[in-house]
């Protein structure tokens, strides 16, 4: 049996720069970070040598690759050229459409697993690269590709996409306390409404073109460097403010991001103690983020006891083989 353990991540802000629409012709680039919540590949040998079995939220067997239904699952043993004898299973500690880039964890980590089987090394770099290849070129999704990179690489990083269609990841060194206080400051409430991200960013995506969405993204991504140089000066004041302006430029970007009960919800963490905050993923529910400074949390949370809190730390590694017996002689 082989595990891999890909993190999922929070981006706080540039969303939206790491769309080929807006990257082509714009420097794109995001500020992210990953958290200790993780997307689980395990796979090991089938007992049938002529089947592949996969278990998510449905069990598929088939004798046949094209015969699977779950395209990422059938693109990515395409790309590893695994055929048959394989059992695989995923396991996830956030549910898929909340915002936090599932799919591409799933991606990410099911690369890893399936290249450990075949004794393949592979870096980081190449498991992102790969990840983006089968959700956007193959299978035609219309992504970014922020989420790939963070899940790969891990940590809090600067992530810059460039018009050539390269990606390149900076690492942010900031001080241990202010790592610390930055984690600790950082709350997430669950809003419900799993969406699929798609339909947002399909609108998203055709808007990317006009004049008025081309100017707010690049805005967005002025803040990543306002935020990156806030917390290497030590400034967190500043972060809570430069996430609510990056909040309020995101709604213009697609009809469907915010709605009014998610409106209500930012309104009241802003009247409550925090200084800022955005919804996770490209809009319409799951997880909202606010920074608000650990002894204001808990009017926070009484304000908004209707929703439930949703604890995490910052995970600075990216996917990784976390276990390996080797059956694949």
């Amino acid at each position: 049996m082989i595990i891999s353990r890909t993190p999922f991540r929070i981006s706080f802000v540039g969303g939206g720069s790491d769309m080929e629409a807006f990257y082509a012709k714009n420097q794109g680039a995001v500020l992210s970070t990953s958290i200790d919540k993780y997307m689980y590949i395990s796979s090991h040998r089938y007992f049938h040598k002529n089947q592949i079995q996969v278990k998510y939220s449905q069990t598929e067997t088939v004798e046949r690759l094209e015969d699977l239904k779950h395209p990422l699952l059938r693109e990515t043993l395409r790309k590893a050229g695994i055929e048959g004898g394989i059992e695989i299973s995923s396991i996830a500690d956030i549910p898929s459409g909340t915002g936090m880039g599932s799919s591409s964890s799933f991606t990410v980590g099911l690369l890893h697993n399936l290249y450990a089987i075949n004794r393949k090394y592979v870096t980081h770099e190449d498991l992102a690269k790969e990840a983006c290849e089968i959700e956007i070129d193959i299978l035609k999704e219309p992504i970014g590709k922020q989420d790939q990179y963070a899940a790969a690489f891990g940590g809090l990083n600067i992530i810059y996409f460039n018009a050539d269609g390269s990606v390149r990841v900076e690492p942010l060194h900031i001080k241990s306390a202010v790592y610390g206080a930055l984690e600790d400051n950082l709350i997430m409430f669950y809003v419900g409404n799993q969406r699929k991200a798609s339909d947002i960013l399909t609108e998203q995506k055709k808007n990317a073109s006009r004049e008025e969405k081309v100017n707010t993204l690049k805005n967005m991504v002025s803040l990543v460097f306002d935020l990156r140089n806030a917390l290497y000066s030590e400034d967190l004041i500043s972060f809570g403010k430069i996430l609510h302006e990056n909040w309020i430029m995101k709604q213009k970007l697609a009809s469907r991001i915010s709605n009014p009960e998610i409106n209500g919800i930012y309104d009241a963490g802003l009247k409550n103690g925090a200084s800022g905050g955005k919804l996770l993923g490209a809009g319409g529910g799951g997880f909202m983020l606010f920074y608000c400074e650990k002894e204001k949390q808990e009017k926070l949370k009484a304000a908004l006891s209707g929703y439930s809190t949703f604890d995490f730390k910052f995970e600075r590694d990216g996917s990784k083989i976390i276990y390996f017996a080797d059956e694949y002689n």
